[in-house]
């Protein structure tokens, strides 16, 4: 969960502590000494970054690839709304329930970008009692991951621009170069730029710019298996295209060696601690509506290993991450969940009820009923992959009791678990009911988990396998410039990949206006981008913009020092 939530008490009461100031009244155990005690590393095991956030060594990566593996959970949740619904929250209080459980528990979670944390979303440490912290730390500049993919994104579009002007031994079309450049911000201004490279020799050629997250450096340090692999997948990164309609990749400008250097570090997880000292691995920051939104491999893996039991997150609503989680990730690792929990909350159901944005916080069961489908399209979801999701729901003081009673009647209907959490408020004791179903659900076992297509599906087929049996769409619709990239990729090779669709969070469709329950609706593939490194293609769909704007209020406005030299505003 992002922004602080507005919880408020009884009428005419002090209002609640924000975030930071809970995270600043915690106390924080020296992340060498918890290390030690709660997963049994020694010091040489972690590179420190100060007192309480260190990474994890590669030595000790590799040292843990023989030890057997814990259980995977991975947390999902209904379509989101802007006030967001809490999985990272829920994350954090399952984790610090299981482990009051005695059950020896680790969360894994992504890195906050900075673009949300200025923009509209904020910060991505949980809320409330249910935080990782140091908060300041993880939402700032963490441990210099995103630089280091920026600095490695932006270093191989350098050197491709350098060989545009020192000849193009490589035969590459100036006007067929497709790596952009990146920042990590939001700035609409800088989508569409035009480089100007010597006059005299030409070469001049249209651009843009990204959002870090949405790099495919961002994928494949997410997806890379160690310092190998990394290179490998570096190597394959397809940057332009000849005249003769062949790709050139990073390996063609021998780039991969210098771009391997700044990401060497930033490939070992990095870990922290939640507000009841349970460890966290922290690590990467691919969006779930842009890119494929799981945190790392090397971290799911290393927390596996030393772990019972990995409660992990996957961005935006099933339909989004647990997709991505289960026909990307999993299908690259092996790696499946054992069990699944979806975050809902009566103040989302209400507003895909119907609801506005200023009435979704008052009590309104009819527009809780109304708002059930999509509960319910997002379980039918999970179970296209053989999931069957216990339900978390996340309180808040204006849920009714006549509410939590439709949402139970519907519940038993789906036949799914649902239990009432209160992490936010009360941490690990919020959730213990949660963490005992759960628990119950990895006990049962049975759950064969698949990708949703098989390997080797032609992308027009994989495609239309999401949008039909997922997102309720009766097929695709490719744009003129989608089905000429889409014969290019066949003929390259790459028609055979796995895609990565990229779409509003906000509704099934590809257009946030449409709501969450559309369905028999065509879905609008405006452009389709090779990510031959990561071992995806990546669908654009409708006007999603990978380089996000600023809201007409950003949050950067409320963020500042206090005369102590105290961060503020930061949510």
């Amino acid at each position: 969960m992002s922004r602080n939530i507005e919880r408020g008490e009884a009428a005419g009461s002090a209002a609640p502590p924000t975030d930071i100031e809970i995270a600043r009244r915690a106390r924080l155990e020296p992340i060498l000494t918890l290390a030690e005690a709660r997963l049994g590393l020694a010091p040489e095991h972690l590179i420190p970054f100060g007192h309480h956030r260190a990474k994890l060594s590669l030595d000790l990566l590799d040292a843990l690839r023989e030890r057997p593996r814990g259980r995977l959970v991975v947390v999902s949740a209904i379509t989101p709304t802007p006030a967001g619904e809490g999985k990272t929250t829920a994350c954090v209080g399952l984790v610090d329930a299981l482990n009051r459980l005695g059950v020896t528990s680790l969360a894994c979670l992504r890195e906050p970008s900075l673009g949300p944390v200025f923009g509209m979303k904020g910060g991505a440490a949980g809320g409330g009692h249910a935080q990782a912290v140091p908060m300041e730390a993880i939402n700032l500049h963490f441990n210099g991951d995103f630089h280091a993919v920026t600095a490695a994104h932006n270093l191989l579009a350098a050197l491709v621009d350098n060989h545009l002007y020192w000849g193009n031994a490589l035969d590459i079309d100036p006007e067929r170069v497709t790596w952009t450049r990146v920042l990590d911000l939001n700035d609409r201004s800088l989508r569409r730029v035009r480089t100007a490279l010597d006059e005299a020799r030409g070469g001049e050629h249209e651009t843009g710019f990204e959002i870090t997250a949405a790099s495919e450096i961002m994928a494949i340090l997410c997806l890379a298996e160690d310092l190998d692999d990394l290179q490998r997948r570096l190597g394959r990164i397809v940057v332009a295209w000849r005249k003769d309609d062949t790709p050139v990749t990073a390996a063609d400008l021998q780039a991969v060696g210098a771009m391997a250097v700044l990401l060497r570090d930033a490939l070992a997880p990095n870990l922290v601690q939640t507000l009841e000292q349970s460890p966290v691995l922290i690590h990467g920051g691919p969006f779930a509506n842009i890119a494929h939104g799981c945190s790392s491999l090397v971290a799911t893996r290393a927390a596996l290993a030393l772990g019972e039991v990995v409660v992990t997150e996957a961005g935006f609503g099933a339909d989004q991450g647990l997709e991505k989680f289960v026909d990307i990730k999993s299908r690259q690792s092996g790696l499946t969940p054992d069990a699944v929990v979806m975050v809902c909350t009566l103040r989302a159901l209400r507003f895909h009820g119907g609801a506005s944005r200023e009435a979704m916080d008052r009590p309104d069961p009819e527009a809780v009923t109304r708002g059930l489908g999509n509960l319910a399209r997002q379980v039918a979801v999970a179970r296209c992959f053989g999931l069957s999701p216990v339900v978390a729901l996340n309180t808040f003081p204006t849920d009714s009791a006549e509410e939590r009673e439709r949402l139970a009647a519907c519940c038993e209907r789906l036949e799914v678990a649902l239990e009432v959490c209160d992490h936010w408020a009360r941490g690990g004791p919020g959730a213990l009911s949660l963490a005992r179903r759960v628990l119950e659900r990895l006990e049962e076992g049975g759950q064969e988990v698949a990708p949703l297509y098989a390997d080797g599906t032609p992308l027009e087929a994989a495609l239309t396998a999401v949008a039909t049996r997922l997102y309720g769409a009766r097929g695709i619709e490719l744009s003129a410039g989608a089905r000429q990239a889409l014969a290019q990729l066949e003929r390259a090779g790459y028609g055979h990949l796995p895609v990565c669709i990229a779409r509003t969070q906000f509704s099934f469709s590809d257009d946030p206006a449409d709501g969450g329950l559309v369905e028999g609706h065509l879905l609008r593939v405006s452009e389709l981008r090779l990510s031959a490194g990561a071992g995806f293609v990546v669908a654009i769909c409708g006007r999603l913009m990978t380089l996000p704007g600023l809201p007409r209020k950003p949050a950067a406005l409320g963020i500042g020092l206090d005369a102590q030299g105290n961060v503020i505003g930061l949510a």
